[in-house]
C-alpha cells in the first residue's frame, strides 16, 4: 500500500446503476410498498414565532380514511426528547434539533405542527387541509440584513489571529467591500421521505432519504431507546441531496412515532413547499473583506469578518472564513464567524459548505485586487501560491493548483480576456472572461466493506454506504475490478442497507478514498485466502507457503513455475466451497498521514456575454480543472464536476429564497418561483483532470471532487460578469435589474 494503484482505461466506467435508474426499475425511499401500510402528511405552521393555544381537529377526524391526528397534546413519549428528565445526575443522548410533536411551541413559519394519518395518501391531503391552528402569536424576526450588524443579537464568536491584525490597512495597495449571499434551498428532484415499520416494540424497519444509513440507524436508535441491531435502515437510491441528507430531520422520528401509534407501516413524504422549511438550506451570510499586497502583488494582510444565519432552537455553524487563512500565501491574516439566530428553521450543510460561501467573497475580493494592481488574476494567485499550509506550515500531501491553472488557461482561450472591463464585444454583446480557486478537505475516514467471492466466478462488494448520485457503485465496481484483476461485468457492489458492514456518511468528498481503501483491503485477504486455499485443497501446491504463489488476473500460479497455475473458481470447486467472504476495515489514516496537510483543488473558468441594454447574462463556456488525486471513474467524475458548475451557476445567477419578514414566510418555495438552473442555462462545459495519484490520503490515489466541482464557481461568474461590463455583483444573485 506504500504505491499507487494504477486503475487502467480498459475496464469500461459506464454507470453500474444507469439502466435501473433510467428505466424505472431503481426504488427510492417513497416507492416502496409494504403490506397494510397508511399514509401520513403534516400539517405546518402559518406563524413564525409563538405557541399553539388550541387545535381544531374534529373536522379532519370526520373525513373519510383518517386514522389518527398527532400533535403535542397526543404524542406518545419519545425517549430522545427527554432523556433522563427524572435524574439530572445522569445525562442521555437528546435529540438534535427540532423535537417535532414534543411541545406546543412555534420557532418558524412552516415549522410542522400537526400530522394526520390515514388510509390513502389522498384522504391524508384532504384531512390534513381541515386542520386548523388557534396561535398566541408573538413578535418575529426574521430579517437578516437588519440584525446582522447588531452585536447584541449575535452569538458564538470564532476568531482567528496570524501576524497583524487588520493589516490591510496598512496596504500598499488595499480594498474592504461586503459580500452577501442569500439562503439556497435544497430542491433535489427527489423529496424526502421516510417509511416506517415496527416489529413488535423494540425493532424497526425504515425506508428512509439518507446520505448516511448507519448514521441515521444510530440515530434512531438513540431517539426511540432501541439497540442499535435492532433498527435496520434502508437507503436503496437517493435521488440527489446535497448535504440535505447529511442528518435526520423532523419527517424522520415523526413517521417512526405513527407507525408505533397506529401499529401499522408508515409513509410520510415531504411536499416540494417543506423542503424549504423541515429539511435545511445554505445559510444567508454577509462577509466583509480587507486585503492589501505590495505592488508587486505579494499579499501583505487579509481580514475576513462573516455572520451566518440559524434557528432559535439549534446552532448551525460553518467554515466560511477559514478559506482566507490557508488558500493563499499571506503573513498577517484575522477572521472572525459569529451566528445570528432568527425565527427561522435550521439550516445545514450543502454542497461545498463553509469554502463555497466564504471563497465567492475572497476570490472575488482577490479579483478587484487584481484591477487595482493592473496584475492578471492568474498571476496574483500564482505569486501567492502557498507551498506550505500556512497555519500548520505542513507540506501538502499533493496539490496541482498551477497545473490547474495552466490547464483551464488554455482551454478557456484566457489570451482573448479584455484587460479592460467593458470594452470587447461579440454579435452586440459585452464579452467577459472570470476565473476564480476552489477548495475542499480531501482526508480519508474509516469504513468497512465486504468481499464475496463466488465459484461461478462473480465478486459481490458490500458496505452500508448510501449513493446520492456521485457513481459511488460504478467507482467500487470499478476499484474492485482492479484491485482482483477480474472483469467489471465480473463485480457488483451491493449498498444502503445498515445489515451491511459499516459504511461512511456521504458527505465532504471522502466517500471514494474510504470505502475503496476498505475494498482494497479485502481483495487483498481474498487473494490470501485464494493462497492458502490451494496449498490446503490442490496437490500441486502441496506444501508451499503461500508467500510462494502468486496471484494475476484470476489466476493463482507458483512464482517460480508459473506453469503449475490454477484458476480461483477450480480452488474453491477443489475446496468444495460455493463462497468465501472476508469483512475488512479500512483502517484509519497513518500516522505518517499526520505529516501532511490535505486538501483538493479546483479552478474554474467562465466566458459570458452580457447584453449591454438588458444586462440578461448568456454563459457561453466554463472549464473547471481540477487537483482531485486519481480519477477512478472519468465519465462520473465528469458528471460529478458538471453538475457542480450547474450548481455554481445557481448560486451565482438565479437562487435566492425570499421572505416576507412580516409573516416570517417564505414567498418563493416553488419551483415556479425558485428557480434553480436548467439545461437552458448550462454552457458547453469542459472538465480537465491533473489525474495525479495521492497515495498518502489512500492507496487508492483518489481525492474528494464532489465539493470542489461546485467552490468556485460564483465567484468565477462574478468575476466574468464584472470583466464584461466593468460593475461588480457583491450581492448574489446577479440578477439583470443589478447590472442596468
Amino acid at each position: 500500500m506504500d504505491k499507487e494503484l494504477l486503475i487502467p482505461t480498459s475496464f469500461a466506467d459506464d454507470r453500474v446503476d444507469g439502466v435501473d435508474k433510467v428505466t424505472g426499475k431503481a426504488t427510492y425511499a417513497a416507492e416502496h410498498q409494504l403490506a397494510n401500510m397508511v399514509y401520513a402528511v403534516f400539517v405546518c405552521s402559518t406563524i413564525a414565532k409563538g405557541s399553539i393555544k388550541n387545535m381544531i381537529l374534529a373536522d379532519a377526524k370526520r373525513a373519510a380514511g383518517v386514522l389518527d391526528i398527532i400533535y403535542y397534546a397526543n404524542c406518545p413519549a419519545v425517549p430522545g426528547y427527554n432523556p433522563y428528565a427524572k435524574d439530572p445526575n445522569k445525562k442521555g443522548y437528546e435529540w438534535r434539533g427540532l423535537k417535532v410533536f414534543n411541545d406546543n411551541k412555534v420557532y418558524s413559519n412552516g415549522q410542522p405542527i400537526a400530522m394526520v394519518i390515514a388510509d390513502t395518501m389522498e384522504r391524508a391531503v384532504h384531512a390534513a387541509s381541515l386542520v386548523k391552528a388557534e396561535y398566541v402569536k408573538e413578535e418575529s424576526d426574521t430579517d437578516f440584513e437588519n440584525a446582522k450588524a447588531d452585536e447584541k443579537k449575535l452569538k458564538k464568536p470564532g476568531e482567528y489571529k496570524r501576524g497583524d491584525t487588520d493589516a490591510y490597512k496598512k496596504g500598499e495597495v488595499s480594498l474592504e467591500e461586503e459580500y452577501t449571499i442569500p439562503s439556497e434551498t435544497h430542491n433535489p428532484m427527489e423529496l424526502h421521505a421516510t417509511i416506517a415499520a415496527w416489529d413488535g416494540d423494540d425493532k424497526l424497519t425504515v425506508y428512509d432519504k439518507s446520505q448516511g444509513p448507519k448514521g441515521t440507524q444510530r440515530e434512531l436508535a438513540q431517539c426511540f431507546g432501541l439497540d442499535e441491531k435492532n433498527v435496520r435502515v434502508v437507503v436503496e437510491y437517493v435521488g440527489g441531496a446535497f448535504g440535505s441528507g447529511l442528518r435526520s430531520w423532523p419527517h424522520v422520528p415523526a413517521a417512526v412515532i405513527a407507525a408505533k401509534k397506529v401499529k401499522r407501516p408508515v409513509k410520510l413524504i415531504v411536499t416540494r413547499e417543506q423542503m424549504f422549511t423541515t429539511v435545511g438550506y445554505r445559510p444567508h451570510a454577509w462577509q466583509k473583506i480587507g486585503i492589501s499586497a505590495g505592488k508587486d502583488g505579494k499579499l501583505t494582510g487579509i481580514t475576513h469578518h462573516a455572520v451566518s444565519i440559524t434557528s432559535r432552537y439549534e446552532d448551525f455553524g460553518e467554515g466560511i472564513v477559514n478559506v482566507s487563512q490557508f488558500l493563499y500565501d499571506c503573513p498577517n491574516v484575522n477572521t472572525s464567524y459569529r451566528l445570528l439566530p432568527l425565527d427561522v428553521n435550521t439550516p445545514t450543510w450543502m454542497r461545498g459548505p463553509g469554502p463555497a460561501t466564504g471563497c465567492f467573497a475572497l476570490e472575488s475580493a482577490l479579483d478587484e485586487l487584481s484591477y487595482k494592481l493592473n496584475i492578471d488574476p492568474i498571476e496574483l494567485r500564482v505569486i501567492n501560491h502557498a507551498v506550505l499550509h500556512p497555519i500548520s506550515k505542513l507540506p501538502w500531501s499533493t496539490k496541482f493548483l498551477k497545473e490547474c491553472y495552466v490547464l483551464g488557461k488554455e482551454k478557456i482561450g484566457w489570451q482573448n480576456r479584455p484587460t479592460v472591463p467593458g470594452s470587447v464585444t461579440e454579435d452586440g454583446m459585452l464579452v467577459g472572461y472570470g476565473m476564480a480557486g476552489g477548495v475542499f478537505g480531501a482526508g480519508r475516514g474509516q469504513a468497512s466493506a465486504k468481499g464475496i467471492l463466488k465459484a461461478d466466478g462473480t465478486l459481490t462488494l458490500q458496505s452500508a454506504v448510501s449513493d446520492m448520485g456521485p457513481g459511488t457503485s460504478t467507482a467500487m465496481v470499478t476499484m474492485g475490478a482492479q484491485f482482483m484483476e477480474l472483469p467489471a461485468n465480473k463485480i457488483s457492489f451491493e449498498l444502503g442497507d445498515t445489515d451491511l458492514p459499516n459504511g461512511p456518511t456521504q458527505g465532504g468528498s471522502g466517500t471514494t478514498s474510504a470505502i475503496g481503501t476498505a475494498i482494497n483491503v479485502v481483495c487483498t485477504a481474498l487473494k490470501q485466502t485464494l493462497k492458502e486455499m490451494a496449498i490446503a485443497n490442490v496437490p500441486a501446491f502441496a506444501n508451499l507457503k503461500p508467500e510462494a504463489l502468486k496471484y494475476e488476473q484470476g489466476i493463482i500460479s507458483v512464482t517460480d513455475n508459473v506453469s503449475i497455475n490454477i484458476s480461483y473458481t477450480d480452488i474453491l470447486k477443489a475446496a468444495n466451497k460455493p463462497e468465501i467472504e472476508v469483512v475488512k476495515d479500512s483502517g484509519r489514516a497513518t500516522a505518517e498521514a499526520q505529516k501532511y496537510a490535505m486538501n483538493s483543488f479546483s479552478v474554474h473558468f467562465v466566458k459570458l456575454h452580457v447584453h449591454p441594454v438588458t444586462g440578461v447574462i448568456k454563459l457561453k463556456q466554463i472549464v473547471s480543472a481540477a487537483d482531485a488525486g486519481k480519477i477512478i471513474s472519468e465519465n462520473t467524475a465528469r458528471s460529478q464536476m458538471v453538475g457542480g458548475a450547474v450548481g455554481g451557476i445557481g448560486m451565482a445567477l438565479t437562487e435566492e429564497v425570499n421572505i416576507d419578514n412580516r409573516y416570517g414566510r417564505y414567498t418563493n418555495a416553488n419551483f415556479g418561483d425558485y428557480h434553480v438552473p436548467v439545461n437552458a442555462d448550462a454552457p458547453p462545459m469542459d472538465v480537465v483532470f491533473v489525474n495525479k495519484a495521492d497515495i498518502i490520503i489512500s492507496p487508492t490515489g483518489a481525492k474528494g471532487i464532489g465539493e470542489i466541482a461546485l467552490v468556485g464557481v460564483a465567484p468565477a461568474i462574478a468575476n466574468a460578469v464584472y470583466n464584461a461590463t466593468g460593475k461588480r455583483i457583491r450581492n448574489l444573485p446577479i440578477t439583470p435589474d443589478k447590472l442596468i
